[in-house]
């Protein structure tokens, strides 16, 4: 819960050529303030537009990840996307003059090292995070691809890739640690098949591509003059036709070097998603266009369900219980709506009220139709926050109480009834000023939101002792 956004802690600029336009460009990176997002900025043209770097902007995925809107299309972005996230910048504007991001290497590794090299900064807000609950799966039976989503308890991700060549068959390779990311995938390599390059030279793609930024495979043999033409073509000189293998200035990191690419194109995609996703994915033969399926249904889902439910082990003891509450809050029998909390950080706490039949309430509210009243689910919210404000400013023995000033935007999507467990998320909307509490509090039943509200409170002393009950 403690987990906060980053930004770069300095700006850095890079160079190089971009992969399908030739262009030579420049790209730089710059700090930019909580809950921005990561943006893009065509500097090279007029009015400078800028783009989220979010899912329902991709419009193309042929050969690289395109975003674009009516002012601006930026594509190959996918590599710079994974090395933010994987190095935890949540919030960053980048801004290129061209429609394409520089190639480099082809990997990810000089956005590494210069994310690594200025640092990041840690700031007020906390993260978002989707949290998976359930298996979610895209999937492309023409093309065989496949991603599944499962629940864990961290990102981490599983590839396997398979194609017809006697050269790179199939292969796997994995991520169980977003640590690992910098030394064991950012360097892998683009990679393209010698039987594709005309294809894609006709397409008006990969003016910039050569030896130095991806991986070649060569493996159906070509008459040596087809092959001397398609090498000249790429600026490459004196390549055998009778060879098959791996056609490179520089050899092969890792035997599965072309698997560690697809799982970091897939990271790079996923990062689309505009926040940190909790779950395994395990992806058979991935590409652009499955990847970003599957990050189009996740920013579907976090649109449609703004709210998701607190993940919380309810068999793990509470880290406050009704004795700990009573020493922080005034409230007692028959209104007192927290029974324990079970998490508790700087800026949201996560809080649990059971709600059963011996409530004196259902007795009128109403016969025969027991519902809990709306305003007691805000109160619950209202005193989780308390507890959550009183238990940081250290005001212990009911010397002090949180009270209503204003309430706004509140809406109750669904009854709770006797049996009901309510989980209570509340956040703080703003930070304490001046003994004013800005707040937003939400109630879920299972995974089912049933109310949320903004609401302001004061923080009062008690004139009252507070040992009187």
């Amino acid at each position: 819960m403690n987990n906060k956004q980053h930004t770069l802690a300095n700006s850095f600029e890079l160079q190089g050529k971009g992969l399908h336009t030739g262009l030579d460009i420049n790209i730089k990176f710059s700090p930019a303030a909580c809950n921005y997002g990561i943006r893009i900025r065509r500097v090279d043209l007029p009015d400078k537009p800028t783009l989220s770097a979010l899912a329902e902007f991709v419009s193309k995925t042929d050969r690289g990840t395109v975003l674009s809107n009516e002012k601006m299309k930026v594509s190959t972005i996918e590599h710079a996307m994974a090395a933010l996230y994987a190095l935890g910048v949540d919030n960053c504007l980048i801004e290129v003059d061209a429609p394409e991001f520089p190639i480099m290497d082809g990997s990810a590794r000089s956005f590494v090292e210069k994310i690594q090299e200025v640092g990041l900064e840690e700031q007020s807000q906390v993260r978002e995070e989707y949290i998976v609950t359930k298996k979610i799966e895209v999937s492309d039976p023409k093309s065989g691809t496949k991603l599944t989503l499962l629940p864990d308890d961290r990102f981490c991700a599983n590839v396997l890739i398979s194609f017809d060549s006697v050269i790179l068959s199939n292969q796997y390779a994995s991520l169980e640690c977003l640590d690992d990311f910098a030394e064991e995938i950012s360097t892998a390599r683009t990679f393209v098949f010698v039987r594709e390059i005309k294809e894609l030279l006709e397409r008006d793609l990969i003016k910039g591509g050569d030896l130095d930024n991806a991986i070649v495979i060569y493996d159906q043999k070509l008459p040596q003059e087809q092959m001397d033409k398609l090498a000249n073509s790429v600026g490459v000189k004196d390549i055998s036709a009778d060879q098959l293998g791996y056609i490179n200035n520089k050899p092969l990191q890792y035997n599965n070097e072309p698997a560690r690419h697809k799982l970091l194109d897939l990271l790079g995609d996923l990062a689309l998603i505009g926040c940190r996703l909790r779950g395994r994915v395990i992806a058979t033969c991935p590409g652009h266009s499955i990847n970003t399926k599957l990050a189009k249904l996740i920013r579907k889902d976090i649109r449609q369900n703004q709210e998701r439910a607190p993940i919380y082990d309810p068999n793990r003891p509470a880290l406050m219980t009704v004795q700990d509450i009573n020493k922080l809050l005034p409230h007692r029998f028959p209104m007192l709506m927290v029974d324990k909390v079970m998490e508790i950080g700087s800026n949201d706490i996560i809080a649990v009220k059971n709600f059963s039949i011996n409530e004196p309430f259902f007795q009128g509210h109403f016969p025969g139709d027991p519902v809990v009243p709306g305003v007691l689910l805000v109160e619950g919210a209202a005193q989780a926050a308390g507890i959550m404000v009183m238990s940081q400013l250290k005001k212990t023995s009911c010397g002090y109480s949180t009270y209503f000033v204003k309430i706004d935007n509140t809406k109750f999507r669904h009854k709770v009834v006797p049996g009901d467990t309510v989980v209570f998320r509340v956040s703080f909307i703003e930070p304490v000023r001046r003994s004013m509490a800005s707040m937003r509090g939400v109630g879920f039943v299972g995974d089912k939101l049933v109310f949320e509200t903004e609401f302001l409170a004061q923080i009062i002393k008690n004139n009252r002792d507070s040992n009187d009950e």
